[in-house]
């Protein structure tokens, strides 16, 4: 396990919910300024600090970044809770952002983003909820959410199939299922997943996205990661994917009525965005990202960047064994720019 020790910081959404960050211990002065970790559904913070020996909080640190992760409302380190990509968007990132900025008196940042924390994060830019961000990363998702055809059947029939019998999915029971609830949806998992992952592993490819495994390629991972991956998923609220269900459905963002596209209108965001993906994606295909970067490229064109890796899938981008010498030397790149 990388040597890694934080500071947390409590901080209120702006509706109340109770948060945190967490702020990487250094002992020398970041000259690069603050730039912010933000994590995806159903993991915390810690998901960017994998044992892989030097990992991105390191690769950060090492370039000068002062690193700081959010704990949203979708993280295991907060209240279970029923949410949806609104709520976090206007409540959770406007507020993070507003302490990171209040704490280290910068009045610009940077933030790296992924899947869910990834897609809520651009609904808070479109939206011009912050202008402190002036350098967004974003992984795997942003404003179009494209998915394979089985994943969009397991959100339009299954998900309204699990709905009446649970309020959550959570990959702990892969190892833990305490009740019949539970050790039934262990069953299924085992039965349809017979990849050579742990059962949490598989749990977290029956709940997320299509395949064997959805999030990940095994041979990205050494068996260190693989174990630790085990502690690293919890609860999901099945809310989050009636929202997504209805931007799948739309090709973009929309609101969790389903009111508004968040893609309908100029955005409110002077950020430059740099999306990343990778093209083994079995949770959001690569083209979410492309696409996203094409309707941003026409806005603003040159401003912004766009990198397909071949070999990743979804979070082994920032799981991988090799992700020090493939990945981090863009994300440094970009950010530096």
């Amino acid at each position: 396990m990388p040597d890694h020790s934080f500071d947390i910081f409590p901080f209120k959404a702006i509706d109340g919910f109770k948060c945190n960050l967490w702020r990487l211990r250094s002992g020398s002065v970041k000259e690069k300024g603050p730039v912010l970790l933000v994590h995806g559904a159903g993991v915390r913070s810690n998901i960017f600090n994998p044992p892989n020996g030097k990992n991105l909080l390191h690769v950060l640190s090492v370039a000068g970044y002062d690193v700081w992760l959010e704990n949203w409302r979708g993280s295991m380190e907060c209240q279970k809770n029923e949410w949806n990509l609104d709520q976090v968007a206007f409540n959770d990132h406007p507020a993070a952002v507003q302490e990171v900025c209040r704490v280290t008196g910068a009045k610009k940042i940077k933030a790296i983003i992924h899947c869910q924390g990834s897609t809520s994060f651009m609904i808070s830019a479109v939206n011009g909820f912050i202008p402190e961000v002036e350098t967004i990363v974003s992984n795997a998702v942003s404003l179009h959410p494209v998915v394979s055809s089985f994943a969009a059947l397991k959100l339009n029939y299954i998900v309204p199939l699990v709905k009446p019998i649970t309020k959550y999915l959570n990959p702990q029971w892969g190892d833990h299922a305490s009740g019949l609830k539970e050790k039934a949806f262990q069953l299924l998992v085992k039965f349809t997943h017979r990849e050579k992952d742990t059962n949490v592993g598989k749990f977290v490819s029956f709940t997320y996205g299509n395949g064997y495994p959805a999030l990940w390629e095994l041979e990205n991972l050494n068996p260190e990661t693989m174990e630790w991956i085990r502690n690293e998923f919890g609860n999901v609220p099945l809310s989050f994917f009636d929202h997504i269900k209805k931007c799948v459905s739309t090709g973009a963002l929309v609101s969790a009525n389903g009111q508004i596209n968040y893609s309908s209108f100029k955005p409110k965001t002077n950020a430059r965005i740099v999306f990343i993906t990778g093209k083994k994606n079995k949770c959001f295909s690569s083209k979410s990202q492309e696409e996203s970067y094409t309707y941003f490229n026409a806005k603003k064109p040159g401003y912004h960047r766009f990198y397909q890796f071949d070999q990743y899938s979804h979070l082994d981008i920032f799981l991988g064994k090799n992700s020090i010498n493939d990945i981090f030397p863009t994300i440094v790149k970009e950010l530096n720019i």
